[in-house]
Order: C-alpha cells, then sequence, then structure tokens
C-alpha cells in the first residue's frame, strides 16, 4: 500500500481561537484527490485555509511527506503546495501572463528574475487551460470565469506536489469545467499530483474524487471513497433535503413532483421518458409510468417524478398480473402517452399496454 502523502491527526479549525471543526481525520496518497461537500457554512473553506497556513491550528496536527506542514519554511511549503480560493488579488496593471508568473516566484530567488525555462512553464501553463489567447490582456478586465482559468494557470504553473481548491470550477461553463477536471486527473496520473478541494457539484466529486470528506453542522460526519458516500438516501440527509431529490445511483437532480391523482400514463423505457416526465413536471401535471425495468435510463427519474411507477426488477418476466396493474392505472387517467416507437422482444408488454391504449382511444405517440 502506498503510504500516506498528507494526513492530519486530530486538526481543530476555527477562527480567532473558536473552534469550528474538531478532530478532523483525512489522509491521502500522493496521485489520489480528496474532495469536500457539504452545505454552505458547514466550514469546508476554513479547513482549506488552516490547511494553507492562512489560519492558525487550534488542536492537532497536519503532515505533508511526513512532516509538520506548521513548521515547513515558506518558500519550501510555496514549492510544495499551490492555493487557488475564491477571494480576489490586488493586481492593478498586471496582465493576465503577469498573474500566471507569479507562480514561478517560490523559483527565482529574491530579484525575481524568470528565466527561459520559467517563461516556457508558464506559456504551457496557460496553453493547458486555453488562456494563451488571454496573456496580454488586463486581469481585472475580464470575466469571473476567465480569471478562474489565469488562477488555475498559476497554480500548474507553481509545479507544485500539492493543491488546494476552493470551489475550483464555480465561475466556469460546462465547457471548462470538464476541461480542467480531466488535466486535474491527468496531473493527478502523470505527475502524482495530489488534490484536497471543495465542490458543489456532486456528480463531478462523484467521478473525479478518490476520497471524499462529508462536512455536516461543523463535524466531519464520513470520510472514504464515493462509493461509501454516495449511498441511497445519504446526500439528502447531507444537505438536509426538504424538496426535490438527488439520486445517487445516477447523480440526477430533480425538482419537486407535482402531487395529486395521475392525469397522464407514461409508456417509456431505454431512456426515452425523460424529456417528457421533466415537461410533465414543469408544468405540474401529476403522472404514472410503467412497466419500466429498475435498471432502465429511465427509472431514476420516473422514480423522483411520478405519482406511481409500476415497475420489475431487472431481466424478470412481466407477469400478467403487473400487465393488469399498469391497464388499471391507464384507466384512470385521461391521456396516455407512449415515448416509443418499437418495442424488443423483452419489452412486450409494454407493445400490449400501447395497443390497449390505442383501443380506448387515450394514445398520443411522443415525439
Amino acid at each position: 500500500m502506498e503510504k500516506k502523502y498528507f494526513y492530519t491527526e486530530a486538526m481543530t479549525v476555527g477562527y480567532q481561537g473558536v473552534p469550528l471543526i474538531h478532530n478532523i481525520k483525512i489522509h491521502i496518497s500522493r496521485g489520489e484527490i480528496l474532495t469536500m461537500i457539504g452545505p454552505n457554512g458547514a466550514g469546508k473553506s476554513t479547513i482549506l485555509k488552516s490547511i494553507a497556513r492562512q489560519l492558525n491550528l487550534l488542536g492537532g496536527m497536519v503532515y505533508l511527506d511526513n512532516r509538520d506542514l506548521t513548521k515547513m519554511p515558506g518558500n519550501e511549503l510555496a514549492q510544495k503546495m499551490a492555493v487557488v480560493f475564491t477571494e480576489r488579488i490586488r493586481s492593478e496593471m498586471m496582465t493576465c501572463e503577469d498573474i500566471v508568473a507569479t507562480g514561478r516566484y517560490p523559483y527565482t530567488g529574491k530579484f525575481g528574475i524568470l528565466s527561459k525555462a520559467d517563461r516556457k512553464v508558464i506559456a504551457e501553463a496557460m496553453e493547458m487551460v486555453h488562456m494563451t489567447e488571454l496573456r496580454n490582456q488586463d486581469f481585472m478586465k475580464i470575466s469571473d470565469g476567465q480569471r478562474q482559468r489565469v488562477m488555475l494557470a498559476r497554480a500548474i504553473c507553481q509545479e507544485p506536489e500539492i493543491i488546494l481548491l476552493d470551489e475550483p470550477t464555480s465561475y466556469l461553463d460546462v465547457k471548462y469545467k470538464l476541461e480542467f477536471m480531466t488535466i486535474l486527473q491527468e496531473m493527478t496520473r502523470t505527475k502524482k499530483l495530489s488534490v484536497i478541494m471543495s465542490l458543489h457539484e456532486l456528480d463531478l466529486a462523484e467521478r473525479i474524487s478518490d476520497r471524499i470528506l462529508c462536512v455536516h453542522e461543523n463535524y466531519v460526519e464520513k470520510f472514504g471513497p464515493p462509493e461509501e458516500i454516495f449511498v441511497p438516501g445519504y446526500i439528502s440527509h447531507l444537505f438536509e433535503m426538504t424538496a426535490g431529490s438527488f439520486e445517487e445511483g445516477s447523480g440526477l437532480v430533480e425538482l419537486e413532483a407535482p402531487q395529486g391523482a395521475p392525469e397522464v400514463f407514461v409508456i417509456a423505457g431505454a431512456g426515452t421518458g425523460r424529456s417528457i416526465f421533466r415537461r410533465l413536471q414543469r408544468k405540474g401535471i401529476p403522472f404514472a409510468v410503467g412497466i419500466l425495468y429498475e435498471n432502465d435510463l429511465d427509472y431514476p427519474t420516473a422514480k423522483a417524478l411520478a405519482v406511481k411507477v409500476l415497475s420489475a426488477g431487472p431481466f424478470e418476466a412481466i407477469s400478467e398480473e403487473q400487465i393488469k396493474s399498469a391497464k388499471d392505472w391507464m384507466d384512470q387517467c385521461p391521456e396516455v402517452i407512449c415515448c416509443r416507437d418499437s418495442f424488443g422482444v423483452w419489452d412486450q408488454a409494454n407493445a400490449r399496454l400501447s395497443e390497449y391504449a390505442k383501443q380506448c382511444g387515450k394514445l398520443k405517440v411522443y415525439p
């Protein structure tokens, strides 16, 4: 087993001598990504700032490469650790390239003179986050999303062993979110970069993280690999969700389901029904769905939004009793929507339901 590169022992963090979170025990090895998730105000940023030595520890120890991080000389720490937080930096009259270049200062000596090798690293970092075209622009005159990319390039330019990121994707559109996460993951694989970050995007956290730290009501509630965190019901508990739902298996977030007796019965399957389910939800129309296999692409969304889901276990034969039950629900609905234009060998029950709806004069076919 690879030894721990970063770990804490009973770390306590807070502000102005007032403890906020006690007994924090976390660890990662080289090349691993640790992501912190939890509600706003739970203390994720406080943990990051304490690790970065922007806040004094109120108890416990933090070790980096088996050395007490609090006693490491500042210049050495700057060569090992890069930080990208949400605070704005003072950058009057500085271009984007000037900002990125500050990531090389731990290596330049007291005169701060950049070598050709430094310039090459700066150029590569800018290219990596697709900001080369911004190099000569005033840092204060670009968008928030562009500034975030510049700060990410600055951290990469620092060539750290570990990087701390506080909501690094906050101002990035989906294209740059995915590109940055891909870059981050590639650096953990090829350069053994270790990462500690906070994220609000739970789907990204689940996909990219080796370990996840859950902060809830000012204490660490869970710490472990994603498969131990994203279990049914836990994310709703962690964020104290009172409306809508989060489906851990698929990472889908859905708004609250319409209430009342179903007005529409939907025949779906193979991912054909999700857009219809959401269209009905937006209009506030309660609906029933069936018959779906529980491993079908449509099932998580149907479960979240439908008043009633008639389902069968994966690869189970659908019984006559289940078909009769579906017809009974159909009879209660003024309209039936069929999202399918064909039915496979294993889906003949739904073909029969579609034909039944047609005979009843209720069938509408989408798209």
